[in-house]
């Protein structure tokens, strides 16, 4: 049976995995309580990678696009890795169409705030893209890899036909962010509840900083540090029932504060 309620939620994934594979477990804890909508980044939607023109504004386009498809006026936004840069992004430009932001090791916060040793970290993914293409991944891995933590093993099997574009993408998305600021006046402004999920076990000069930068612009956050994680052990692919159980309780939470503050319901 599907319940009266559901909540509207949009998840983008990060940069590699596409999104049905990448929240089929989640969506599976969550059931019907959602009426979700998984959406691939823009940055593979057409032939070329990346795209002509492209930006974090054509993933903030993106968004609104499967929102606006759903009739969805306002709802709640779900985002890792370069899915959470497009998601703070969309915070920064449609703040009015969020019941709530969900980050997951967000790929890009902006400069403003940058610690040296954050600023660092971005340097060596900068120079990523000139790698051969057999170094540019495991490169990748390491840098989001805390001193001491093995890569995850390759899956078996010859990769999937889809992996060539997402090395190519990762100079594209490098790009973007460098060209992309979020509006931070609107980030403090903004009055919905943001959530976070960190691994314990990434680059504690990357997501660990980004998340103390934020903690400091949002007027409501909550920090949800998954000690045996790191970026390439996501929450939403290895532990889904504790971060559905979690989710769960923020979005009660959102639409408690939303409604009570004369919003409307999907």
């Amino acid at each position: 049976m599907v319940p009266e309620h559901r909540w509207p939620v949009v998840l983008l994934p990060g940069g590699i995995l596409p999104a049905g594979p990448a929240y089929e477990a989640l969506l599976a804890e969550l059931g019907d309580d959602v009426d979700a909508r998984a959406k691939d980044l823009e940055m593979y939607a057409r032939g070329t990678v990346p795209p002509s023109g492209y930006s974090l504004e054509t993933e903030v386009e993106g968004i609104r696009g499967v929102a606006d498809d759903a009739g969805f006026d306002t709802f709640h936004l779900v985002g890792y890795s370069a899915g959470g840069a497009s998601s703070l992004a969309f915070a920064s430009i449609h703040p009015e169409r969020l019941r709530s932001l969900a980050l997951m090791e967000p790929a890009w916060a902006g400069r403003t705030g940058q610690t040296p040793e954050e600023a660092a970290v971005f340097d060596r993914f900068r120079a990523i893209p000139e790698l051969t293409p057999d170094e540019i991944m495991p490169a990748f891995i390491r840098t989001q890899l805390a001193a001491g933590v093995a890569p995850p093993p390759p899956p078996p099997g010859p990769p999937p036909p889809w992996m060539p574009s997402r090395l190519a993408g990762i100079g594209g998305f490098m790009a973007a962010f460098d060209a992309f600021e979020p509006d931070f006046e609107v980030l403090r402004g903004f009055d919905r509840p943001v959530y976070l999920a960190l691994g314990g076990r990434g680059n504690p000069d990357l997501y660990a900083r980004m998340a103390k930068r934020l903690a400091g612009v949002f007027s409501d956050f909550t920090l949800d540090v998954f000690e045996d994680r790191h970026h390439f052990d996501p929450p939403h692919r290895v532990e889904p029932a504790r971060l559905a159980a979690t989710l769960r309780e923020f979005w009660t939470r959102a639409e408690n504060s939303y409604e009570s503050g004369g919003g409307r319901t999907a």
